[in-house]
């Protein structure tokens, strides 16, 4: 199964694997600095926020969370960003470390800047224990090539964990 594209035209779904496993890979002695993580709270109480985050050299990327979301309290939530050896990609995590997040959210974008997406995906449940990743369906998301974000009218609100890999813009040459 081919990772959902936005639309776009690529390569299948061994090419998507292969770049998640490396950005995945990416520890202390092949990546250019530490995998930056940051915790932040999600506020419920049908507001839009945002949370972003640079990396990179001269804080080169950016990864932008954005959001609306519903009921209960905070929650916890992280963001973690890396940068490959040769900084040409990057990968940003934005995720609940409890694995299921009880919030409704009513919107969600996550965006890079500097970067073009090469892969995202969002999730329902993130992994916790002996609970596994769920994604969302593919018509609950769209991937484009700066964005992972909610399909209005199609998104079930349920919304635990984004992964973004993007690559350096063409037009940094």
């Amino acid at each position: 199964m081919a990772a959902p594209s936005g639309g776009r035209s690529g390569g299948g779904a061994s090419m998507w694997a292969a770049l998640l496993l490396a950005a995945v890979a990416l520890g202390p002695a092949e990546a250019a600095s530490e995998p930056t993580t940051v915790a932040f709270d999600v506020q419920p109480g049908g507001v839009v926020h945002s949370f972003s985050q640079d990396v990179g050299p001269g804080g080169k990327y950016t990864c932008v969370f954005t959001y609306a979301s519903q009921g209960g309290t905070n929650e916890r939530w992280q963001m973690s960003l890396g940068t490959s050896e040769d900084n040409q990609h990057f990968t940003c995590t934005i995720w609940r470390p409890q694995g299921k997040s009880y919030l409704y959210f009513t919107q969600f974008r996550a965006e890079v800047r500097g970067a073009e997406v090469e892969y995202g995906m969002a999730y329902s449940q993130a992994a916790f224990e002996r609970e596994s990743d769920v994604p969302l369906k593919s018509e609950e998301f769209e991937v484009t090539k700066t964005a992972v974000s909610h399909r209005p009218g199609a998104f079930k609100a349920e919304l635990s964990k984004l992964v973004i890999v993007a690559r350096a813009s063409r037009s940094e040459l």
